[in-house]
């Protein structure tokens, strides 16, 4: 069973709008089109693909664990994190400090590859890649 490309994640954000705000706002991200589900969120799109979906408050129902429920899976592993290819690393840089986002960067080593890392308003992890060629016009971090 060969699995295809990865369609989408959903964060079931503590504040849905602050969430939404860091996505679009901080990241980019754009605020699409999304079925009448039968509860509030939002579908995130980035090149025209709706990658990042947030949940807002639902109902629990048989097999759904629900944010401020008291059920719980046991033990579902630790998400790390997520990761977006980038343009424009000297532009993301600038509107990270515009928005007081805190962040660390990196150059992979052999590859060139910049990276950075950086937490959403819950604590989600979300690495930014940028071609080599990016590194070198923009220069080292500032």
């Amino acid at each position: 069973m060969p699995l295809g490309v990865l369609q989408h994640f959903t964060i079931e954000p503590s504040d849905l709008e602050r969430t939404k705000a860091f996505y679009c706002d901080v990241l980019g991200l754009e605020d699409g089109d999304r079925p009448p589900l039968g509860f509030p969120g939002y579908w995130l799109y980035s090149g025209g693909v709706a990658t990042v979906h947030l949940l807002g408050e639902r109902k629990p129902r048989e097999g759904i664990v629900v944010r401020g429920t008291e059920k719980k899976f046991d033990d579902t592993g630790r998400f790390d994190h997520i990761a977006f290819a980038a343009t424009d690393l000297a532009g993301v840089r600038a509107r990270l400090k515009q928005h007081n986002v805190t962040y660390r960067e990196q150059v992979v080593p052999r590859t060139g590859a910049g990276q950075i890392f950086l937490y959403d308003p819950d604590g989600v992890g979300v690495e930014l890649n940028f071609d080599p060629d990016e590194v070198k016009k923009a220069g080292a971090a500032a």
